[in-house]
């Protein structure tokens, strides 16, 4: 009687354990009909286990991805062995909402899923027992240190006033096709303008009129070139620009369409509107420059006679 009595209060600590734990437990027969459904599961999907017993998991929860369920439940079932799925491969099994205030920022409760052969008295795996793992703390902190990782990424190659790449980064780009044009041979063209008066601009102005005026000539270079284009800040009022795949000509159109849209707009700032010109060199390279930094001075040279010639002028070298 006493070991009867022992066994018993076995079973309810076990039982009770089952409906406490803060891990989803979910047992199927093979044919994805619940069988059990611990308080967990009823917490988070507001569904009780007297409810949702004997019903298909499926039909209850038609987002759930059947297939892929399906071929998991069958690996387990004929292997006898565990499978495990993280959040990182998908981010959720039940579409639960997220409750925890720590990690509010995430919308959906991000889930580890282990699932388990049951076998019956004859060996046989019957069921398979799904446990489900609320990782959305985890899930959350390698989200947020991968976002600042990303940002700190982007930081480092771009330049803080513009937006544009920065110098180091651009210049890599300029290297990178240089190299591209000796193995295939394709047409591309190097672009480098400056804001034409810029100091005095900055003298009468002020600095922070200045940087608007930069800032708004980023904004026009970004808005009038392609996808493929890469545009980056040289040094205070120069820039840069790859246009790979382009001839002198196709790269004198695009920047005459960056001084025209630059010449008839202007740039309303908090001290006065100011009106104010660029003057561009282009440099198609060719088979002369032993190395990307004289091609970049083919581009200056011409950026130079565009100066000397009255600038507001596109000059191709």
């Amino acid at each position: 009687m006493a070991i009867n009595d022992f066994e018993a209060n076995s079973f309810h600590w076990l039982v009770d354990m089952l409906e406490s734990v803060e891990v989803g437990l979910v047992v199927l027969d093979l044919d994805f009909r619940v069988q059990a459904w611990n308080g967990f599961m009823e917490n988070h999907s507001g569904i009780t286990a007297s409810k949702i017993r004997n019903q298909v998991l499926f039909d209850v929860f038609p987002d759930i991805p059947q297939a892929w369920l399906a071929r998991k439940v069958d690996a387990v079932a004929l292997l006898n062995t565990r499978a495990f799925t993280s959040w990182e491969q998908r981010p959720y099994l039940f579409r639960f909402r997220n409750t925890r205030p720590i990690t509010g920022t995430e919308e959906y409760m991000f889930q580890n899923l282990t699932i388990s052969p049951l076998s019956g008295v004859t060996g046989q795996v019957e069921k398979v027992c799904l446990m489900v793992y609320d990782v959305t703390d985890v899930a959350s902190s390698k989200r947020a240190l991968e976002r600042a990782n990303e940002q700190l990424a982007k930081l480092s190659m771009t330049d803080r006033l513009t937006g544009l790449l920065n110098r180091g980064t651009w210049e890599n780009l300029v290297d990178a096709e240089f190299e591209r044009f000796r193995r295939y041979g394709h047409a591309t063209s190097l672009v480098m303008f400056d804001i034409d008066h810029f100091k005095p601009v900055n003298d009468t102005h002020g600095h922070l009129a200045g940087d608007e005026v930069i800032r708004h000539t980023a904004g026009i270079t970004r808005a009038n070139i392609r996808q493929s284009d890469s545009a980056g800040r040289y040094g205070g009022e120069e820039f840069g620009i790859i246009l790979p795949e382009t001839d002198a000509e196709g790269a004198r159109i695009i920047c005459e369409r960056i001084r025209e849209s630059i010449e008839q707009s202007v740039v309303e700032t908090s001290v006065a509107p100011i009106r104010y010109t660029i003057s561009i060199g282009i440099a198609q390279l060719t088979d002369e420059p032993e190395n990307y930094m004289q091609w970049m001075q083919k581009a200056d040279e011409a950026l130079y006679v565009a100066k000397e010639g009255g600038r507001n002028r596109v000059v191709v070298s």
